[in-house]
């Protein structure tokens, strides 16, 4: 069999996550890389930090997938006096290819929300929001009803951990059967979760002011949705995982020479925290 080139690995990532699936804001695709070099091992992460580029350079990955995009925005110069330089100039030297599969992965089912859905204890679940033709988020109920405490428990069991742990707004005996949730940043789609009629929102980067409004209207509508801030790495991570099998499973459907074909998720927490001092448990004491 031929060698496994980056455009056979390129065109099933496509098929997986359609690029005319992402958000119209979004860049995503190939980032550096020839489409005719030999790939035998891939690297995956969330973050392409310049720790994460290095780590797959030290591991010999010919591709690095992230999820989130390097140059989202554009830039002027990738001169190694900047991050983005040094990232780019790393990746050209080493022949690593970097691709993204950002909101589109988002957006797959399987994908970045059904691996959290997974990880919240749902089976089943239907789109939380349709934006753009592409369905945002899932919904859907657990088979029992449980503490609020309980299920923020399990979630956190389930999820890798990282220095800020998951933040949770709401009474710790208060009742969870219908789960919302959106990987990431979401602090947008709170009053659609609302309207879905959610018990509990999982998303991350709740910020203050919405993550406050949001609980002092639930006042008049049962106390629900109760939120909580899974942390944005955390939240996305899952997926990681489920896409490097896939990606194995549908090259070897293809007919694909996997003879020494290698795949590794990074062990690198790309959350931007440290640490955290004077955390406060379920029971309000403090950590």
């Amino acid at each position: 069999m031929s060698t496994l080139r980056l455009r056979d690995v390129l065109a099933v990532l496509e098929e997986m996550y359609p690029i005319d699936s992402a958000q119209s804001w979004d860049r995503v695709g190939l980032v550096t890389g020839d489409p005719d070099q030999p790939v035998r091992r891939v690297h995956a992460a969330v973050d392409p930090t310049l720790e994460v580029i290095e780590e797959a350079r030290d591991a010999g990955a010919d591709l690095l997938i992230t999820h989130h995009p390097l140059l989202l925005r554009g830039v002027h110069s990738v001169a190694t006096t900047s991050a983005k330089g040094a990232s780019v100039t790393s990746l050209v030297v080493s022949d690593t290819a970097l691709y993204v599969a950002h909101t589109n992965a988002d957006v797959a089912d399987p994908g970045v929300n059904t691996a959290l859905a997974q990880a919240c204890g749902l089976t089943a679940t239907e789109p939380l929001s349709v934006e753009e033709g592409s369905a945002l988020g899932r919904v859907g109920d657990l088979a029992q009803e449980v503490s609020l405490a309980d299920f923020a428990e399990r979630l956190a069991g389930a999820l890798p951990p990282a220095p800020g742990g998951i933040r949770v707004s709401g009474p710790a005996g208060g009742r969870v059967r219908r789960v919302a949730l959106l990987g990431g940043a979401g602090d947008g789609l709170i009053d659609v979760a609302r309207a879905a009629g959610a018990d509990v929102y999982v998303t991350a980067d709740l910020r203050h002011h919405p993550a406050l409004e949001a609980r002092e209207e639930a006042i008049t509508a049962g106390g629900t949705p109760f939120l909580i801030d899974a942390g944005h790495w955390a939240s996305e991570s899952l997926w990681l995982e489920q896409l490097l099998d896939r990606l194995r499973n549908r090259l070897a459907a293809a007919g694909a020479d996997m003879v020494g074909w290698e795949t590794h998720v990074s062990t690198i927490c790309t959350d931007p925290w440290t640490f955290t001092v004077g955390a406060q448990t379920a029971q309000g004491d403090p950590q």
